[in-house]
């Protein structure tokens, strides 16, 4: 296993809620303006289209994810709109009811441990940025669970070791700084801790490098789904290097798709 045992301040208990609030904020600005995550949306149609599935239950949320720019990457398509619903472990209550206001997106109000999803939340399930946050016991928890009930997954990361990625992240306290103001909604508190006291930026700075450390590589997504096969289920692991900084992802999906093109033709369908 390639990855490392480091640790992220926003991660520790210890750090305030309020300015965990403020970091995932700023995350999920900063992915919606770069709109890092359009080229995985081809990836994700065609997983959604295999597991027979619309509905996409989000993990590790944070303040949104890219789920702002991707849900409009996803218009003008000719199938139908994925139902997504965000959840997270410390949900971001304000930032997803402006989500769900700008985008149409739904969430869950309560705590959703991504290693114990409720029975009630299916869907295809997905995690942006957030999958180094997992030791490997729980990030082959999260897989498992996943591949036991059949539900789709995918993990898309642009964090990795590369150099590219490395150097990128010295640029994440100045496009912090830049960003600030136009973040809403618009708090005091966030100017305070961005340059007066600039937690935000250095929180930002220093859990971007860690999350490189923390990365999982292609071969760790390998020993991760070691026996984790099937017949009915399948596993895709690459990185898509059509931008400056490289996404790697991990895709396991069940095949559903005859399923999926009945219903988008109005045919009934026994899901019993």
């Amino acid at each position: 296993m390639q990855r490392q045992p480091w640790f992220e301040i926003h991660d520790s208990r210890f750090f305030p809620r309020f300015l965990r609030d403020l970091v995932t904020d700023a995350l999920e600005t900063m992915w919606n303006v770069q709109n890092t995550y359009a080229p995985i949306v081809p990836l994700l149609q065609r997983a959604l289209r295999q597991a027979g599935t619309n509905q996409v239950v989000d993990l590790c949320s944070g303040g949104g994810g890219p789920w702002l720019r991707l849900s409009r990457e996803f218009e003008g398509q000719d199938e139908r709109q994925p139902d997504i619903c965000l959840t997270d472990v410390y949900p971001n209550r304000t930032a997803f009811e402006r989500l769900r206001q700008a985008a149409g997106v739904r969430f869950s109000s309560e705590p959703v441990n991504a290693t114990r999803i409720p029975g009630d939340l299916t869907g295809f399930r997905t995690i942006f940025s957030s999958f180094h946050h997992f030791d490997p016991h729980e990030a082959r928890a999260i897989l498992k669970d996943a591949f036991d009930a059949r539900q789709g997954i995918a993990v898309f990361e642009s964090a990795s070791r590369e150099p590219c990625t490395l150097a990128g992240v010295f640029l994440v306290p100045l496009l912090a700084l830049i960003l600030a103001p136009g973040i809403r909604p618009f708090r005091w508190s966030r100017l305070l801790f961005t340059y007066l006291v600039p937690v935000i930026p250095f929180t930002l700075w220093m859990d971007g490098l860690l999350s490189c450390l923390r990365s999982y590589s292609q071969q760790d997504f390998q020993e991760l789904i070691a026996g984790l096969d099937d017949e009915d289920y399948r596993w895709e692991i690459g990185v898509d290097r059509s931008r400056f900084v490289a996404i790697s992802y991990l895709i396991g999906c069940p095949q559903r798709s005859e399923v999926f093109a009945m219903e988008q033709r109005g045919v009934a369908v026994d899901h019993a």
